[in-house]
């Protein structure tokens, strides 16, 4: 993990699909964030950022939904 919290995975730079939405594009990074919860709670996550083949917003997704395409 880097000073910006991005973590080495050998997935990144490949191409991926996020199997929750079923999105395909190169994993850009993983990354631990500081978010807020419904109720008002701060909590650390792992997010991983995919960039949609043929460009548009990155994609957020938790790390675990991130499958590397043959």
């Amino acid at each position: 993990m880097d000073a910006f919290e991005h973590e080495r995975d050998p997935r990144i730079g490949k191409q991926v699909r996020d199997i929750a939405s079923g999105i395909e594009g190169e994993l850009m990074g993983i990354v631990r964030e500081e978010v807020v919860n419904y109720g008002g709670v701060p909590m650390r996550v792992r997010l991983a950022y995919i960039r949609p083949n043929g460009g548009g917003r990155e994609l957020s997704t938790a790390p675990t939904n991130v499958e590397v395409l043959q």
